[in-house]
């Protein structure tokens, strides 16, 4: 290992921890000693002698420097804590000096500065999207010729080196990414620098880090890594690092550096200095368990790339330059969409770009960080669609083992190998111990290949047919089905709505989304992550036998009435989930119930996963269960192709089938809530202001649509005091069953405040604005008196009605929805001064509540439809790494403030 010199024009790379020797024999002794050390020593052992004595290199976290004379006058130029940082880069990757950077990228595109025009650059056929990206910009606008060939065959590139070539420079990746070839470091430097003497050899050493190949000793010129990925090993910083060997190249890259002002912040260089001590114990831990994983797709058939296996073809010029396989590898499907399945079915692994952190990442490069390489140069390099990308992480292998086998398992890329007959629990967890080749080698017997068969299985297939257990081949769907329903508001007439008074309600802009995704497990499987729920159940399992007898046919129409054997055995499966609360618990039963109703038989079942999130308060009276129903009950109806999914030139979900949905989305209503009024799932299917009345006693109840307002601005405000609707609504009738003298003539008077309120927003008396809301006021106010006199109000509904009556707001609010907690809500007139509602808004929330300002009227369910070419994933912004993933794993991962972005990214929504 070279020892870095003392750093001469520039002050990059210069340490300020200098330390004079107490003797030269005892500088001498320590020397030779240090001379030995290894690579784990060198990464942890940081010469931080400051005046202070400070064990950690200090953070200078400053833009000048004072005086004349002094070693720094600005941080462009050098700082001294990243002067501690570069000298001790440069001990790690045998350089003369390193130089620590904004970024790996920034890193390249300084190197690609000594490069003129007319000059030839000679690269690698496979690499990162991002070179590959900034080599194209330098062929089509510096006037550089850019030649990609396959650098794992040195015959390869010497077409390129014949007399007269004009290659100055040879960029190189070992192992490649994300095909993990190899190229003989050593041996392209021999020949490089026969046939062009002045070419300089450059190598992305990312893939590797120092600790297991250092370039440099290869020949090599210049090495740089992204700092991001191993260096740091935690992802919470952006670097990248230069190691040169020739003096005459350390002047250069300087220059550039200081010239530009790219050179790493003091904060982010402690930040790397800090991740660089660990390097060592990390790598290791990720490089073992990444060849357990190798081992175990290797096993299982697939084509896996990784240096570190023993069928890699460059295995052995791989171990002749590298200490090391590393951390990554990549395996292929055959199955883009198999892939896009395994990758969106996984928890521990995170879908993401990059690598070289403490947490395993899942990606498909094609689609996220090679998205910018088109789809015919892929094709003309060997970069396969399928291709998945693994970057291993530290955490314990049997963990990453079974989520990895789980997503494998549901996706159906592997099946259960019935001829294996697994170790026991204690076994497994010895072999774990004693042997982990072993363990990982036994574990992927339990599976198999889809494609795979044997006489065994054949025979235990034959003796559980001729037993009477008949193997089901599960049917799924062939692409995700997404669907958003919108929350509600009920304006005026809750709970007397149930007892047959005409009721006011309206959509709000906050929704529900979900998707509905294929599985290949036999499984059904159900995703809230909002409420913690995660639950899958074998198909198998459910209780089939239990289905009504005319439910043995396709199912179109919703019954009208549930089915108290099924729904009781459905909730007694559904509560051994006790971990999941109670929203989860019900939400659980719902969906299972109209899964199996609409199913009709075990045969026609379907295994899929249910993936829904909303950025609607839950249980606060918003309709976020009939905005779930609504979902529910739409994608299973596609899915079972009761109705259609529409196509993008499609204006609008027909009627006919938009009575169906809301058909179902009332039985899951009714199996949530008991008694519904149905007027929730009305408006959540079909969006807008309706005036709704229940068909109660004999009496014909109706819908109608309320279309002769322009939006009016509410604030709903959540108590975040939960409340049970079934018990609410319960109290009322019992009260009107006790007490029908005092109720009733309540009823009546709710009665008179929805007809009006229904001939106001329906235009039949027509009124200036202005009166409009000045009436529709007084109505919210009457309405919330006869509510509290129900019994149904809160204290905490009853502190918000006074705080936004109270002056200077002077605020019309009434509870909404079953009371009792939940949301109040209250009207916003046109003229209110932003201001004044601002402060409000800080006054509630300086009371504990969620204020959200919202409008009523928007629409209906939202189908997303059918496209002309497949398009079933997300796509991030045009200028990030291209990254495209399947929709179900990016809805999971999507925080409720960015549920809209989300669905607007989507597009092609057809409505109701």
């Amino acid at each position: 290992m070279t020892t870095p010199s003392t750093p001469g024009d520039s002050s990059l790379a210069t340490s300020v921890y200098s330390l004079s020797a107490k003797s030269s024999t005892e500088a001498e002794q320590y020397n030779a000693r240090a001379a030995n050390w290894r690579f784990s020593t060198l990464c942890a052992s940081v010469d931080t002698k400051d005046q202070y004595g400070a064990s950690s290199t200090p953070i200078y976290q400053t833009a000048t420097f004072k005086g004349m004379d002094g070693q720094y006058d600005y941080t462009r130029s050098g700082n001294p804590t990243r002067g501690g940082l570069e000298n001790h880069l440069a001990r790690l990757y045998g350089a003369t000096q390193a130089f620590a950077l904004s970024t790996g990228m920034t890193c390249l595109d300084t190197i690609l500065r000594l490069v003129k025009p007319g000059e030839t650059v000679l690269a690698g056929d496979d690499l990162y999207g991002g070179t590959n990206r900034l080599l194209t910009y330098l062929g089509t606008h510096g006037g550089v010729k850019v030649i990609h060939a396959d650098t794992t065959r040195i015959e390869a590139l010497r077409p390129h080196l014949q007399p007269g070539n004009k290659v100055r420079m040879v960029l190189l990746e070992s192992p490649t990414n994300p095909l993990l070839k190899i190229a003989d470091l050593e041996g392209i430097s021999k020949e490089v620098k026969i046939a062009a003497p002045d070419a300089l050899i450059v190598v992305d050493n990312t893939m590797m880090s120092p600790y297991l190949q250092r370039p440099l000793d290869m020949g090599s010129d210049i090495v740089y890594d992204s700092g991001t990925k191993y260096l740091s090993g935690h992802h919470d910083l952006m670097a990248g690092i230069i190691a040169v060997k020739r003096p005459d190249i350390c002047k250069d890259i300087a220059f550039l550096i200081n010239s530009v002002g790219s050179g790493l912040a003091p904060f982010d260089s402690f930040l790397l200095l800090r991740g660089v001590k660990t390097m060592s114990l990390r790598m290791d831990r990720q490089m073992a368990t990444a060849h357990l994983v190798a081992l175990y797709l290797d096993s299982l058939g697939f084509l896996v790339h990784y240096p570190g296996l023993k069928n890699h073809p460059k295995r052995d010029i791989h171990y002749k330059q590298a200490t090391g396989a590393g951390a990554v590898l990549s395996f292929v499907t055959d199955d883009k969409a198999l892939s896009e399945r395994i990758v969106g079915g996984t928890r521990l692994w995170g879908i993401s770009v990059s690598f070289g952190a403490v947490n395993s990442l899942i990606s498909m490069p094609c689609l996220m960080s090679h998205a910018s390489i088109s789809a015919a140069v892929r094709a003309e390099r060997g970069l396969p669609e399928n291709l998945i990308r693994l970057c291993v992480g530290i955490e314990d292998p049997r963990d990453l083992m079974d989520d990895l086998e789980h997503s494998l398992l549901s996706a159906g890329a592997i099946v259960p190998n019935l001829a294996h007959s697994p170790l026991s629990d204690s076994r497994s967890s010895e072999l774990y111990t004693s042997n982990p080749e072993a363990w990982i080698l036994e574990r992927a017997k339990g599976f198999k290949r889809p494609s795979e068969s044997s006489t065994i299985d054949s025979l235990i297939s034959g003796v559980k047919k001729g037993l009477g257990f008949t193997s089901v081949e599960r049917k799924t769907i062939e692409e995700d089905i997404t669907v958003s329903a919108p929350g509600k508001v009920i304006l005026f007439g809750e709970h007397a709505v149930v007892h047959g008074v005409t009721a006011i309600a309206s959509s709000v802009n906050l929704r529900c989304f979900a998707v509905l995704s294929p599985r290949s497990d036999g499984k059904v499987a159900l995703e809230i992550p909002n409420v913690g729920v995660e639950a899958e159940w074998e198909i198998s399992k459910l209780p089939w036998g239990l289905l009504p007898v005319h439910s043995q046919t396709q199912r179109h129409i919703a019954d009208k009435d549930l089915d108290p054997a099924l729904l009781e055995a459905i909730e007694k499966l559904v509560h051994e989930h006790v971990e999941l609360g109670k929203t989860g618990i019900n939400s659980c039963i719902a969906y299972l119930y109209l899964y199996m109703v609409m199913a009709g038989a075990e045969s026609e079942a379907l295994a899929v996963t249910f993936t829904a999130t909303a950025n609607l308060p839950i249980s606060a009276g918003l309709g976020s269960s009939a905005a779930y129903s609504t979902c529910v009950a739409s994608s299973l109806l596609i899915a079972h192709s009761h109705i259609e999914k529409p196509s993008k030139d499609q204006d609008r979900v027909s009627e006919s089938d938009t009575n169906v949905i809301d058909g179902w989305a009332f039985l899951s209503e009714k199996v949530l809530h008991g008694n519904p009024s149905g007027i929730d799932n009305a408006v959540s299917v079909r969006g807008g202001a309706v005036a709704f009345t229940r068909s109660v006693g004999g009496r014909k109840g109706g819908l109608d649509g309320l279309h002769g307002f322009s939006s009016i601005r509410l604030l709903l405000t959540n108590t975040l005091v939960p409340r049970d609707t079934k018990s609410l609504v319960a109290g009322v009738s019992a009260k009107r069953l006790a007490e029908p003298h005092v109720v009733d003539p309540i009823l009546d008077a709710i009665q008179s405040i929805s007809d009006e309120a229904s001939s106001l927003l329906s235009g039949q008396i027509r009124v200036e604005r202005k009166e409009l809301i000045a009436r529709l006021e007084t109505l919210i106010r009457e309405n919330h008196s006869h509510l509290v006199n129900l019994g149904v109000s809160h204290p905490s509904l009853e502190t918000i009605v006074a705080a936004t009556a109270a002056e200077p707001f002077g605020l019309a609010t009434k509870l909404t929805g079953a009371g009792g907690g939940g949301c109040a809500v209250t009207l916003i007139p046109d003229d209110l001064p932003q201001s004044s509602l601002d402060a409000l808004i800080t006054t509630l929330e300086a009371q504990g509540f969620q204020p959200h300002l919202t409008a009523v009227g928007g629409p209906g369910l939202g189908i997303h439809a059918f496209t002309s070419v497949k398009e079933d994933k997300v796509r991030n912004h045009e200028e990030g790494e291209g990254m495209v993933i399947p929709k179900r794993a990016t809805l999971r991962e999507t925080n409720s403030e960015g549920l809209q972005q989300w669905s607007e990214r989507i597009g092609n929504w057809v409505h109701t």
